[in-house]
């Protein structure tokens, strides 16, 4: 009875500090630049001009043009005139796609045909291998993204669409509040946690979805909070379970779900903290879990590892409050939320140190190219507040809108 009335306490705090992550748009803050619709790069503090590749595209048109115009300018690239160019593409659209790439003073890179799939897909493909070609990392032309879209008063619902967020498809009709998407491995499966009734009360409930068959289950629904559930490489779980009368991160073994461990007994509790703690994200090895958290009433970043220890604070010098961490899959990185005028995305080092500010924004998501974040980005619109989805270019701090997500989008998250 003691327990059943630690965690329905918990419970009532910790569904209050979801249930407002789901649903409070936001204090107004000033409009961006161009407003939601606009497709060009929008100047966020400086932008980084010198890092940009200059290209210039030659025998494109209509949406070919467009694709590649918006994929090579979100990964580092700078259209210009071929006078200006280090790197020519030349090519057409009429039928097939067909792309040679030209380097002003090493000659030809390659020559070819892209044909199959839409030309769309095809225009993809060869920024993709621009972007290999000239930056030696994988394109992200052909990736997927997943996010959490406001469709009603109390309704929020899961859609995925490649990363430019053309061609949305809604995982998700539940017309209920619905948040925290994550990938597993493989992209074939994801997680995210949705409001489900439990002996009449509304419990936070971690779903696990198969795209492929549609068919989704219950992986965790004590009673309390359940959610920010994200899987290792190993398919380890990691996520946020308030059974103990606190919110604490847990890891469970791959097939783990509550319905087989009632008591989690299987559970491998990693903290033990009246602290609030959110957002877990694990390094590419398995071996850390870093997750936002406060000690003695500090907010900071923090990582454990995976099989249990102490939390090791990740110092963010110049940078306070952070919060909403991503480790890059690189390992190199962790990007993070910072409040101060709104907020701000900025990264740090995975072991900690200078924090960079790179653009205004909240809850980054990497690419797998451990170059490009995907991010919400507030906006005023109309006189109501929303918000969209943005990609930033680290290395250059330029950020492109995703004008093709109509709607208000939030918690992104991108397929590796």
């Amino acid at each position: 009875m003691k327990e059943e009335k630690l965690n329905r306490r918990g419970m009532l705090a910790c569904v209050g500090m979801f249930l407002g992550l789901l649903t409070v748009e936001a204090a107004e803050l000033p409009p961006t630049a161009g407003g939601i619709g606009d497709n060009t790069a929008l100047v966020v503090g400086t932008n980084d001009f010198s890092k940009m590749v200059p290209i210039a595209l030659q025998g494109y048109t209509g949406e070919v043009a467009s694709v590649l115009k918006f994929d090579l300018e979100v990964q580092g690239f700078r259209l210009v005139d071929e006078a200006q160019a280090r790197y020519v593409l030349k090519g057409k659209n009429t039928g097939s796609v067909i792309g040679a790439l030209v380097d002003a003073n090493k000659g030809s890179y390659f020559n070819k045909t892209y044909s199959g799939g839409s030309t769309r897909l095809q225009a993809h493909t060869l920024s993709d291998d621009v972007v290999r070609a000239v930056h030696g990392i994988p394109g992200i032309g052909k990736t997927k993204i997943m996010y959490r879209m406001v469709t009603g008063k109390r309704a929020r619902e899961i859609m995925v669409s490649d990363f430019d967020g053309h061609k949305p498809v809604a995982l998700t009709g539940d017309n209920r509040l619905c948040g925290a998407p994550s990938w597993a491995p493989g992209n074939r499966k994801v997680f995210y946690t949705s409001y489900m009734t439990r002996r009449g009360i509304e419990n936070p409930t971690i779903l696990a979805h198969d795209l492929g068959s549609g068919n989704r289950e219950v992986v965790s629904r004590y009673n309390g909070l359940n959610t920010g559930a994200t899987m290792s490489r190993d398919g380890r779980l990691a996520f946020i379970l308030s059974r103990g009368g606190s919110t604490d991160v847990y890891v469970a073994n791959p097939g783990w779900t509550s319905s087989t461990d009632p008591k989690g007994q299987q559970l491998i509790r990693i903290t033990r903290t009246r602290e609030e703690v959110s957002s877990p994200t694990w390094s590419p090895d398995g071996q850390w879990i870093c997750f936002a958290t406060r000690i003695k009433g500090r907010p900071m970043l923090v990582r454990a590892s995976s099989r249990g220890g102490p939390m090791i604070q990740i110092p963010t010098v110049g940078v306070t409050r952070p919060s909403e961490p991503a480790w890059s899959p690189d390992g190199q990185w962790i990007a993070f939320t910072a409040p101060g005028g709104g907020f701000k995305i900025c990264v740090v080092r995975a072991n900690g140190g200078e924090a960079r500010i790179l653009a205004r924004g909240e809850d980054p998501s990497w690419a797998p190219n451990s170059r490009t974040l995907l991010f919400t980005r507030r906006y005023s619109q109309g006189g109501v507040n929303k918000r969209g989805l943005a990609l930033l270019d680290v290395e250059t701090k330029r950020v492109k809108l995703l004008p093709s997500v109509a709607g208000s989008a939030s918690q992104a998250a991108w397929a590796h």
